[in-house]
This record gives structure tokens, sequence and C-alpha cells, in this order.
């Protein structure tokens, strides 16, 4: 009996510490990440393709996004948005927010290139060929980006002065909050053209480019991207920052009309 009651005794204690040492159901997989990610509205359909590709790989990771103009983002997140990374249309509202503090150390990287291009419906529209079109009786309504927090806005600026034409231009003028507003409102007739990013003109079949910024009229249209200070997620954030500028990535990217910056 005694050495019966032993042997129970040890595998009872055996029982108990392989309990002990089982993983549970939360140890065997991480809990699920909200990540919260502030983009130029230029990069809505690329980057919705991509998160759809990344979830795949890291489906304990879910991506949210917050698309608008890099400006109003940026404002966002001086005033303490949610946000743990951010992808700028150009480099001046990430200048804002390094010179603030508000980026993670050594996360800021040139991402992508894009072009600005002068947009007409593609169906009925006016006989438009140039960025000095845009001075001339033909065109009365054009559709612009608000050039103090959309980056569109700003380049197209650069582009009218270097032509000598932007006071001509503002007249005439309907500005839009985002660059995805001013598509909107060519394609829908409302406005004669508008001035876009070659990227927004691909996805629509409601309008055609009819010309391009003049070659040195603007700064080149570089997209940084880098993640904030404060975030609660690096390392979430630094596997979706490294995706984006993967060969995988970029390939979408690309298929949208961006090019890798540098390239």
């Amino acid at each position: 009996m005694k050495k019966i009651a032993l042997l129970l005794s040890c595998l009872a204690l055996f029982v108990l510490a392989g309990c002990g040492t089982a993983p549970s159901a939360s140890d065997a997989k991480k809990d699920p990440v909200e990540l919260q990610v502030s983009a130029a509205a230029s990069l809505t359909d690329a980057m919705n393709e991509i998160a759809t590709e990344y979830a795949k790989e890291h489906p304990q990771t879910k991506v949210v996004f917050n698309f608008g103009s890099s400006g109003a983002l940026q404002q966002a997140i001086e005033n303490g948005g949610s946000a743990d990374l951010f992808f700028s249309a150009a480099q001046k509202q990430m200048d804002a927010l390094e010179k603030a503090g508000l980026l993670a150390d050594g996360t800021r990287k040139n991402l992508l290139e894009n072009e600005v291009v002068l947009i007409v419906p593609k169906d009925g529209g006016k006989a438009i060929t140039s960025f000095d079109a845009l001075a001339t009786p033909t065109v009365s309504r054009v559709a612009l980006g608000e050039p103090k927090g959309v980056p569109v806005g700003q380049y197209t600026e650069e582009i009218l002065t270097k032509l000598g034409i932007l006071d001509q231009v503002k007249g005439k003028a309907v500005y839009g909050s985002d660059v995805r507003q001013v598509l909107s409102w060519t394609e829908t007739g409302d406005a004669d053209c508008g001035v876009v990013y070659a990227t927004d003109a691909a996805i629509s079949d409601k309008v055609k480019v009819a010309a391009k910024a003049p070659a040195g009229s603007h700064k080149p249209v570089i997209y940084p991207a880098a993640i904030l200070k404060d975030t609660k997620h690096m390392d979430e954030a630094k596997s979706f920052l490294d995706f984006v500028s993967s060969e995988k990535g970029m390939a979408i990217l690309e298929k949208y009309g961006f090019k890798a910056a540098g390239k």
C-alpha cells in the first residue's frame, strides 16, 4: 500500500508539474494589435491593397488607416491624434513633425516619388493641353488642392508661379480639401480641369491627362514615411513599414504608378 501511495504521489506531482509548464491559449499567440496609420489620400488604393497582403502574413495585426491631406494629418498628430505611422505626400509636413520631436529616431525614410499632372474629364472636356492654358479664357473653373495643407496644392502653386500665371489662375480656382476631392470634381465636370498626382489620374477611367508639369517647375514629389515617437506598438510599426518598403510592397505601389524614391 505504501508503495502504491508513493507511486500515486509521484504521479500527481508529475501531472501538476506538467500543467504548470503547458502553454495557455494566450501564450500560444500574441494578442491582437490595432495599428493606426495616417496616410496621404493619394495612397488610399495602394495602401488598402498592401494592408490586405500584410494581413495574410501578420493576422494578429489589424492596420487601420486615416487617409486625408498631409497637412490635416500632420495637425491631427501634433494635436495628440492617435497614430503609429505617418506616410506624407511631401517633406514639409514630415519636417514639421520631426522639428517638434514627434518622430521615432531613425525611422524616417524617403519612400516614393510621384508626378504632378493636369487632368480633364475624359468625355466632353475642353481642349486643354498645357498648364499655360489655365490662364486663358478657355478655362473658367480649375480644381486645385488647398495650398496651406494639401501638398499637391503646394506643388501646383510652385508650377503656376514658375509659369508666371498664379494670380490669373487663383480667380478661377476651387480648392479641394485633399487630392481625391480635386479628382472627383474633375471627374464630374464640376471643374474644367484639375491638378493631381499621376497616380490619382491613373486610377480613374473618367479623366485623362492633358499635360505633365513642366520639368523643373516644382520640387520633386517625395513621399516620406516614419514611425511616431509615442507609438505603443513599435515592433508592429517597424514590421509594417518594412513590409511597405519590401519588394512585395513596392511592387503594389508601382502597380499604382508610384516610383521608389531615388530611382
